[in-house]
């Protein structure tokens, strides 16, 4: 329990840093992220879960 927890600060960390450095910038991001087409969004964050799972794989072996 105490490593999920580390992870899951770590990953909130990595996340909250965009927002808190480049606010304007990330807002210029997001707006561009809603003209991207739903099929693409879904392929990319299948791609990504693949990919944390494989390094979760990885890391525990």
């Amino acid at each position: 329990m105490k490593y999920f927890l580390c992870v899951l600060g770590m990953v909130l960390i990595i996340e909250g840093l965009p927002y808190f450095t480049f606010p304007d910038k990330l807002k210029i991001y997001l707006a561009k992220l809603t003209e991207i087409p739903d099929s693409s969004l879904r392929i990319m964050g299948a791609i990504a879960v693949l990919i944390g799972l494989v390094l979760v794989y990885f890391g525990n072996s």
